[in-house]
């Protein structure tokens, strides 16, 4: 399915290269594994190839799917506003579409948070994914788009102006 130095996604870790393919005896059966190098912090992460989908491993997304998934986090279309869910239930579930090898999944998390923290303040749990969803956002859509992580962030920041401006002003005002 996949070959050395091909880009990949692994769920809630990112994008990766495949640096090798190997096989290792595990449990006295010769195994072909994926070596996949994490690019965002370098763990080396090992995927047997016959269970590679199982586990999302996936390849990048195409240009056309990464203007998509922007523009799928720019329409605010489907967010019904915070309803004073318990933030333990928001973050599990968040969590778990973080683990998803759906990168829609992720764009949702990360335009939920984002709507959400308009309301009300993110707790620091919901705060943390909200970094981890923009991570994996950015950093794949900078692959697939021929761009930064930062130029990303950015767009899909002037996406929310409205709601993230003020913040940004009060926190300078401070």
């Amino acid at each position: 399915m996949f070959s050395v130095n091909d880009l990949v996604v692994y769920p809630a870790q990112g994008v990766g290269k495949i640096e090798k393919v190997e096989s290792q005896d595990i449990g006295g059966c010769s195994t072909n594994l994926y070596v996949i190098r994490i690019l965002n912090n370098n763990v080396m992460v090992m995927v047997p190839v016959h269970n590679a989908t199982n586990v999302g491993l996936r390849p990048l997304c195409t240009p056309d799917q990464g203007e998509a998934m922007l523009e799928y986090i720019q329409d605010r279309s489907d967010f019904t506003g915070y309803t004073g869910q318990n933030w333990n239930r928001r973050y599990r579930e968040y969590s778990e579409k973080l683990k998803s090898e759906n990168l829609q999944d992720v764009a949702y998390v990360l335009k939920e948070l984002i709507l959400i923290g308009k309301d009300k303040e993110l707790s620091f749990g919901e705060r943390r994914l909200l970094e981890q969803a923009l991570h994996l956002i950015t950093t794949e859509l900078a692959f697939c788009l021929s761009s930064t992580p930062a130029d990303i962030r950015t767009r899909i920041y002037s996406f929310f102006d409205d709601i993230l401006k003020p913040a940004e002003e009060e926190s300078v005002a401070e």
